[in-house]
């Protein structure tokens, strides 16, 4: 990674308190839902959104969610977790993502959308896993805004997004910034002090081979074929799920599971 993404990174402003309290409740053992919604609730954005995601057909709930109560208890922590902390990177970065061709809407639009896919799928695999899985998915493309802010600044951005509609944005990356989103994602959540295992799963996704511990290594894989299922900046196709089934057939995972969850979000 090059000094001038290390400079960017290193200049980021700290969480809003609200994400840091959160984060908080979350790595303590001895917090619960009612400790987590009490402070969700004094986040009237927070409250909002929640309940807009619990409500939407993204996530397949069966009733109406009508309280924050209702919504933290299905969601879990690790998801409103991966939500607070979302709603905090969009707060803190000014997010322009011309170069990959969409807006600040559409960035948040598929991260939630590959946090969906992520409990769809493996809520029904490891529910467990879910405690790093879940705000993985959901954070996993925030390197992406320190990429795009440093091909604004070099005033690449239309050649950039051309390079990366005909050969791919992981391509144009390379290419232009050699880095990868993953690299500076993981970076980005050393710096802001998250706990290993999110780091090291976002870290690892680009190559999950790499990680020698078994559950590090599944965790991995499993981000992995997420972020080949949600595409940048189209979302879910019939396409993106029969490249990311290849992964799952590689990594010995259930494809039947995994087609199941994706086709659901297909639109």
């Amino acid at each position: 990674m090059n000094e001038a993404l290390y400079s960017h990174i290193k200049s980021l402003p700290p969480l809003p308190e609200s994400a840091t309290k959160i984060q908080a409740i979350c790595a303590d053992p001895h917090s619960g839902v009612a400790d987590l919604a009490k402070v969700i609730e004094t986040d009237p954005m927070l409250t909002a959104n929640l309940l807009k995601a619990a409500n939407s057909p993204l996530y397949g709930f069966s009733r109406e969610i009508k309280t924050l109560a209702q919504a933290v208890s299905l969601f879990g922590m690790a998801t409103v977790r991966g939500f607070a902390l979302a709603g905090a990177v969009k707060s803190t970065l000014k997010i322009d993502m011309s170069p990959y061709g969409m807006d600040a809407e559409r960035f948040v639009d598929l991260a939630q959308l590959q946090n969906a896919l992520m409990i769809r799928w493996y809520g029904q695999v490891n529910r467990a896993m879910l405690d790093i899985l879940s705000p993985a998915a959901f954070l996993t493309n925030v390197g992406r805004v320190i990429l795009a802010r440093e091909i604004v600044g070099q005033g690449k951005t239309a050649e950039f997004a051309n390079f990366g509609k005909e050969h791919g944005y992981e391509a144009a990356e390379e290419k232009y910034l050699d880095a990868t989103y993953q690299e500076v994602s993981a970076a980005v959540f050393t710096q802001w002090r998250f706990e290993q295992e999110i780091v090291d799963s976002i870290a690892y996704s680009l190559e999950p081979e790499h990680a020698t511990e078994p559950n590090m290594r599944r965790c991995a894989q499993a981000l992995k074929v997420v972020q080949a299922t949600v595409t940048t900046p189209a979302g879910i196709t019939a396409e993106s799920i029969e490249s990311a089934g290849e992964l799952v057939t590689t990594y010995g995972m259930n494809a039947e599971s995994f087609s199941k969850a994706a086709s659901a979000l297909i639109k």
